[in-house]
């Protein structure tokens, strides 16, 4: 079985608890911290996964960065993985919650990258008009790219606007190129 077939197994269970428990909010932030953290740690993503290390090394580990920082159901249950042998899927779990999350709740996230950072005008006009065509709340990730000399590029699921003068600029290069060799 595949991890990312497991981890959404997890996440399941993981969700419908949290619901047993009206701690869905809870938990979710706790998930996006985990996530989060072991995005930005690689290291602690390879001792969990690592069989050598000991289930009850990976358990202390975990309890020390986030005791306290996240609740008491959320640590159970990253112990419960653990100790079934299932850290490496912790990571890609935590991700499949938030997706849970996310769906239940109609988040759709959305990535903009621009030539130059948004000013919080254009960035709330593009979140209302993103909410306005789907109907969902946006979570919008923005990121500069200044390559793209001007405009942005949008992704929003499988679909990607570009509407960048870089963009432009190749399709322009590429219409030149096939006038010359038809010509």
């Amino acid at each position: 079985m595949s991890e990312l077939t497991v981890a959404a197994r997890y996440a399941k269970s993981l969700i419908d608890l949290a619901k047993e428990q009206n701690s869905v909010e809870a938990i979710n932030t706790d998930m996006d911290l985990f996530y989060r953290t072991l995005r930005a740690n690689p290291e602690l993503k390879a001792v969990l996964a690592n069989p050598i290390v000991s289930h009850t090394k990976k358990v202390k580990i975990l309890d020390e960065i986030f005791a306290g920082k996240v609740s008491k159901t959320s640590i159970t249950f990253f112990n419960l993985m653990i100790n079934k042998s299932r850290g490496e899927v912790l990571y890609a779990t935590s991700q499949e919650y938030v997706n849970l999350y996310d769906e239940m709740n109609q988040i759709i996230k959305a990535s903009v990258v621009s030539a130059s950072p948004l000013s919080k005008a254009n960035k709330d006009a593009l979140i209302a008009d993103l909410k306005k065509a789907t109907g969902c709340t946006i979570k919008l990730e923005e990121k500069v790219n200044p390559s793209l000399i001007g405009g942005f590029v949008l992704t929003v699921g499988d679909r990607q606007i570009d509407t960048s003068i870089a963009s432009d600029l190749k399709k322009l290069r590429k219409e030149f190129a096939q006038k010359a060799i038809s010509n």
